[in-house]
């Protein structure tokens, strides 16, 4: 047998649809039914044109229907089967019975039964093929597009756990989600509430060691980079940062130009949080004296650790960045100022955590920095300081070289590991168990969030879905199955039923057609069968009319390309079709009609015919005369009716049992006891000398039989049907749902990014081999830059119970800087992006969102409009603060520096990957605001010269000395606004 299955597979590619060894066992099972058929035809008494016409048409139709057949290969089944018998008894009955009256016309009419079968049952297996089909490719299409947006979501939520610590970023995700799907009217009602206070993400810790890092004489040495060498180096050199503070379990907060500081004991507590802090300070300046050694570079690292408690989150509604706040992280701060270079100074908290793990020596940092006047502090002795010192002697006495420092910097930093920001987004081999977000109807309370994370988990945002409609669920048919009555084959969600019932079925045009054949076929061979035909054309003449207007309706949507070319009184013609198709009422009505008109067709006629006194008549002559031998034909019209409730295949299955069942009935009641004695009359015809045919040939039994198989296989076939279809409509439900999940968390994961990174920079980085790309840096010719201080809050911050050690104050901040974040969203600020918050100093920079442009007039004339766009920035920001002070009664005011020119924007760092913007503009802006007065907004001399040109005055505050740049001549713009001077 499975030399057979693999030499037909072999001959046919279209094998039968479960394989070889499926298709062999098909074709044994039809072989064995076959066979047995024609032994029936020889069985029981005389041969006749229509003996065995109806396990014929039942063979024929289970090769289309019921075994797992490929369309070629039930096609050459079918076809054999029918044509065989037609050939049996076209040979064999003139032999036997010679005096056989209208064999041609039997013939005929059993070729009618045999073509409208075999119709019938190419018809659903193209049905049922054509909705396989479509169901793979909407696995396949659908499976690919999850494949692909997982992958996204992954790099997504990587990207942003990159930036944040996974519980924040899991809070607000949370928070993000909940006003995705608040309803309108509550939205509303909190947008009209001016008292609602922003949400929080500030979280207390307690014995933590914070730890600040500068560069001494990296200043100089960025004087000498270019901007994409600066950015290298930077990359390079916090890369190199952030791998010693992941090895001492430090978390870097943050990088202010070229300071860096980090914390221990965030988010979860460590015991030696001290030590780790001091390990990586010895580590840090360790690096940078290898470094200084190695390239001949004069820079250092200066490092102050200092003890206590934190307040850590974040503030403001966009650009969020990790960050911690109270008096213990400005005293670490003033520690690092207050250091030496090469040294780590710690203070006496910090020093009484290292448990003597660490000789120190006393520090005198009140001598360098007010604010730690009378406080003790030390400086860490190195264990390992001697024994490098004597390792690398005179390192570079003979390796001096002309070449630029950064350039020695870059030349050796390449033994360095390279390190790409966010370069693990495009690790293939990360587990990820990443969910779809739920969806708000009813499973969002459902769902629930875990910050925690599990052992062996990877680092990525867990959404948890007791319900989800996934390919791999999908693919499971017995969870699949709950979702229906078992019985019924209803769902149990009742507006999932609703949905099913009113959704459109499409080519119901084909189904009403394979019934308009089936009718057809009813119509020719009752025609060829019957004798007296008056009452059957008048029968038809008014079904056929009925036939022919639905048939009509259901192609009328071919219509629909030359509806604009139609007269507008019917152009209404065009929609009836899909009318049809999309209204569930109109619909089942049009059904119903089309299946009563052919299941009463197949017998009306019958009730015609003369007969019914038969068994008075002994002439066997009148008896041939009467052609009782119609009886078996009206039965297989019957059947064929039968057949025709099939063809529809998205009708509802207790409307097609109904049918069926009404109709067996009369069936079964015309056959077996109305017309009974004609069936008698025709055996007593074939049956002479007191004979009796066996069961398989005697009339009134076997119809009875066949009525019953064939209603058994009807509804067996229906009901597979309705299963199938039942089973597709929930597959695209669940498909439409998840997709919809995904693009759900897919835009929040995009809202949450834009609040982390700048759109385009957010682009950049998902979707792309970060592996095979150079760090993201891009220079700018012309961007305008803003700082804006609230020197105040430092002395309205304070720490204590009252105000929950600061988180009240904080609290006070996060308004201010969310107020601040809300302008941003206006449509005449679109070119501003907020960079950073610095402790209560906010920094945003306008023409950073345009691509850098090479024609000089649009370079000057972009230049104006940014300049203009933060000047009028700057001063929404005082008219907000103004505002927020009258309603908390405060007297807040802003000290603003702006100042414009060429900028270079970047992302650094390793493992918290960080976009800012660097250049002299940018140091001049922030020198601007340091050095500047409340409520003013104060600018360099170029600035003020475009500012005068976009319509503002200003006035002249005379020479300023700025730290590193010298003295300068700043001017202050008023708020007032006038015209343009042209």
């Amino acid at each position: 047998m499975e030399g057979f299955a693999s030499s037909c597979s072999s001959v046919c590619p279209g094998w039968p649809r479960c394989g070889a060894a499926g298709g062999a066992l098909a074709l044994f099972v039809w072989g064995t039914l076959y066979v047995t058929a024609i032994v029936f035809i020889f069985t029981g008494g005389p041969v006749t044109a229509w003996e065995q016409v109806a396990f014929f048409l039942f063979l024929s139709l289970s090769v289309y229907t019921v075994l797992p057949l490929s369309m070629a290969w039930a096609l050459m089944v079918g076809i054999w089967t029918s044509v065989s018998h037609i050939v049996i008894v076209s040979v064999y009955v003139p032999v036997t019975s010679p005096d056989t009256p209208d064999l041609a016309v039997q013939l005929v009419a059993n070729a009618f039964l045999f073509v409208c079968v075999n119709c019938v049952g190419i018809f659903h297996l193209w049905m049922t093929e054509r909705g396989l089909r479509k169901s793979n490719m909407k696995r396949e299409e659908f499976s690919t597009v999850r494949s692909q947006k997982e992958i996204k979501k992954y790099q997504q939520e990587k990207l942003l756990l990159s930036v944040l610590p996974r519980y924040i970023a899991m809070e607000l995700k949370t928070e993000v989600i909940k006003k995705l799907f608040k309803p309108e009217t509550e939205k509303k009602k909190n947008e009209n509430n001016p008292h609602n206070f922003y949400s929080l993400y500030v979280r207390k810790h307690r014995d933590v060691s914070i730890l600040y890092a500068d560069i001494v004489g990296f200043t100089k040495l960025a004087s000498s980079c270019s901007p994409e060498e600066l950015v290298a180096v930077l990359n390079k050199l916090f890369g190199r940062f952030d791998d010693i503070a992941k090895t001492n379990g430090c978390l870097r907060i943050k990088i202010l130009g070229d300071c860096y500081y980090c914390v221990s004991g965030l988010p979860d507590p460590i015991p030696t949080h001290a030590m780790n802090c001091v390990k990586m300070g010895l580590d840090m300046c360790s690096g940078i004296s290898l470094l200084r050694e190695a390239t001949g570079v004069d820079i250092s690292m200066r490092v102050g650790v200092h003890t206590g408690n934190v307040l850590c989150g974040v503030i403001g509604l966009q650009k969020w960045q990790y960050d911690v706040w109270s008096h213990d992280v400005t005293l670490a701060n003033h520690m690092e100022s207050g250091g030496l270079p090469g040294r780590v100074h710690i203070t006496e908290a910090t020093h009484q955590h290292l448990d003597g793990a660490y000789e120190v020596e006393e520090g005198d940092g009140g001598s360098r920095d007010p604010l730690l006047e009378g406080r003790k502090t030390y400086m860490v002795i190195d264990p390992k300081a001697k024994r490098r010192r004597r390792t690398l002697g005179n390192h570079l006495a003979s390796g001096e070289t002309r070449q630029r420092a950064s350039i020695r910097m870059s030349q050796y930093m390449q033994s360095w590991r390279t390190i790409h920001p966010f370069a693990d987004l495009s690790n293939p081999n990360a587990t990820h168990p990443l969910r779809p977000i739920v969806t708000p109807n009813n499973t969002l309370n459902q769902s629930h969030y875990s910050a925690e994370r599990q052992p062996g988990q990877s680092n990525t945002l867990l959404v948890d879905n007791g319900t989800r409609g996934s390919l791999d669920t999908m693919d499971n048919a017995g969870r699949r199955l709950k979702k229906l009555n078992c019985l019924t084959l209803l769902f149990n969600d009742l507006s999932l039923e609703r949905k099913f019932r009113l959704s459109e079925v499409k080519g119901l045009h084909h189904s009403i057609s394979c019934t308009a054949f089936v009718f057809v076929t009813i119509f020719a061979v009752q025609i060829l069968v019957s004798k007296n035909n008056f009452e059957l054309a008048v029968s038809y003449s008014v079904t056929f009319p009925v036939f022919v207007l639905l048939l009509s309706i259901a192609f009328t949507g071919y219509l629909e390309k030359w509806r604009s070319k139609m007269p507008l009184v019917v152009q209404w013609i065009s929609g009836l079709s899909r009318g049809v198709s999309s209204r569930a009422a109109l619909r089942l009505f049009v059904v119903v009609l089309c299946l009563l008109i052919t299941l009463l067709m197949a017998f009306l006629n019958l009730i015609f015919i003369p007969g019914n006194n038969c068994t008075s008549i002994v002439d066997r002559k009148e008896l041939e005369d009467l052609q009782l031998y119609s009886v078996p034909y009206y039965l297989y019209c019957c059947l064929l009716a039968m057949l025709g409730v099939v063809v529809f295949v998205r009708t509802c299955l207790s409307v097609k049992a109904l049918l069926l069942t009404l109709a067996v009935v009369v069936y079964l009641a015309l056959f077996l006891h109305v017309y009974a004695p004609r069936s008698h009359c025709l055996v007593d015809m074939l049956y002479t000398n007191g004979t009796k045919p066996g069961i398989l040939k005697d009339p009134q039994i076997m119809s009875g039989v066949w009525l019953v198989i064939f209603y058994i296989v009807c509804l067996i076939l229906a009901r597979q049907d309705e299963l199938s279809c039942r089973v597709d409509f929930l597959l695209d439900h669940c498909f439409k749902t998840e997709r919809e999940e995904m693009e759900t968390m897919e835009n929040v994961n995009k809202l949450l990014l834009q609040n982390v990174l700048p759109l385009h920079v957010a682009s950049y980085f998902i979707g792309k081999n970060i592996r095979n790309q150079d760090l993201y840096s891009q220079s700018y010719n012309c961007v305008c830059v803003m700082f804006a201080s609230v020197p105040q809050f430092k002395e309205f911050y304070s720490e204590s119970s009252a105000n929950r050690d600061g988180l009240e104050c904080m609290r006070f901040l996060n308004e201010i800087i969310s107020d601040f974040d809300e302008l941003l969203s206006k449509p005449k600020f679109c070119s501003v992006e907020k960079i950073k918050t610095i402790g209560s100093t906010y920094m945003a920079a306008a023409g950073l969102r345009h691509a850098p442009l090479s024609d000089e007039e649009k370079k000057v004339e972009m230049s104006y409009s940014y300049v203009r766009t933060m000047v009028e920035f700057a001063i929404a920001l005082m008219n907000k603060l103004e505002l927020i002070n009258t309603h908390s009664f405060n007297s807040f005011k802003l000290r603003i520096g702006i100042n414009h020119g060429p900028v270079i924007a970047g992302v650094i760092g390793a493992h918290k990957p960080q976009y800012d913007i660097w250049g002299n503009s940018v140091n001049v802006a922030s020198r601007m605001d340091s050095t500047g007065v409340l409520d003013k907004i104060q600018v360099t001399e170029e600035t003020a010269q475009m500012v005068e040109s976009v319509g503002y005055n200003v006035t002249l505050r005379g020479v300023v000395n700025v730290k590193g740049k010298g003295e300068l001549t700043t001017y202050f713009i008023n708020k007032d606004h006038s015209l343009p001077q042209y």
